[in-house]
């Protein structure tokens, strides 16, 4: 792509996001989405491709992409995100730490250890006496009982084992819970995605609940639900985690980022999370 092109694109997306923010702006819209984005919703439910994707108003960002990313996704010799999955399998065994073992030392087989793991995260760390995301147990375990190392968010290593173990509860639905001492921290994530922020003064209901359905760029702004990740993004060229989107949302609206892995994107994981409650898991999904 030259110069040019990417300014013209950036241009472009610019423009999409300033009219967001003034349709978000008229009362009369806050609670809706036009109709030409509820035709599409409705066209969605419709299609019975799209069965294992959708439950009742959720519907996953899949259902959303192109069908050329939805190949991608459905064939795990295509899916790019089955590379770190791969990754992630042979990290489980490697001994590492001064306890001289291995993930596997204490779960032993991943297939049936962690089956329902992931769609329970985020959830309540009593040894951290916070929120903690998948990523964040990782890191507890090696910390705690390999005295190994943390690993660097988005590092291959730990999207590796974030994806390997979210693998094996694909297809099981997610189910977070918001009550007893989550629910704090769930009160903050909703907060976080209800309010306005950044130079473009948008906040993510904006696009994902009150636009979901319209067209921005060659595809329709999804509901924002987190099933897929990690996941493979094309404009990434590479994998990453939910909190690296969270990052490049905010960079898209001109605010402040937060690190990846700070309480502030947890507590919104949790959110967004419990939005998608009961949708199965894709990860390692393919998104655009």
């Amino acid at each position: 792509m030259t110069r040019t092109s990417k300014l013209l694109t950036a241009a472009a997306s610019l423009a999409i996001i300033a009219g967001l923010a003034a349709c978000g702006a008229e009362k009369s819209k806050d609670t809706s989405s036009s109709a030409d984005a509820s035709d599409v919703i409705a066209k969605y439910k419709a299609n019975p491709k799209f069965a294992g994707h959708i439950v009742g108003d959720k519907i996953s960002g899949y259902v959303f992409a192109s069908p050329e990313t939805q190949a991608m996704q459905d064939d795990d010799f295509e899916n790019p995100g089955m590379l770190a999955v791969q990754d992630g399998e042979s990290e489980w065994a490697k001994v590492e730490g001064a306890a001289g073992k291995s993930c596997a030392s204490c779960h032993g087989d991943a297939e049936k250890s962690m089956k329902g793991v992931s769609v329970s995260y985020p959830k309540y760390e009593p040894k951290l006496g916070k929120l903690a995301s998948i990523e964040h147990r990782i890191n507890l375990c090696r910390t705690e009982y390999m005295k190994a190392p943390a690993l660097k968010w988005d590092s291959k290593p730990l999207l590796g084992l974030t994806s390997y173990v979210a693998l094996q509860s694909r297809g099981m639905p997610v189910s977070v819970k918001v009550d007893g001492p989550a629910a704090p921290y769930f009160a903050k994530g909703k907060e976080f995605y209800y309010t306005r922020r950044g130079q473009m003064d948008i906040a993510c209901a904006q696009c994902h609940e009150q636009n979901a359905g319209n067209s921005i760029g060659v595809e329709n702004l999804s509901q924002g639900r987190s099933n897929g990740y990690p996941a493979y993004r094309l404009k990434w060229q590479s994998f990453g985690s939910l909190h690296r989107r969270f990052e490049g949302c905010n960079q898209e609206v001109r605010a402040q980022p937060y690190p990846r892995g700070s309480d502030e994107y947890t507590d919104l994981e949790l959110f967004v999370a419990w939005r998608s409650n009961g949708l199965a898991s894709e990860a390692p999904g393919v998104r655009r």
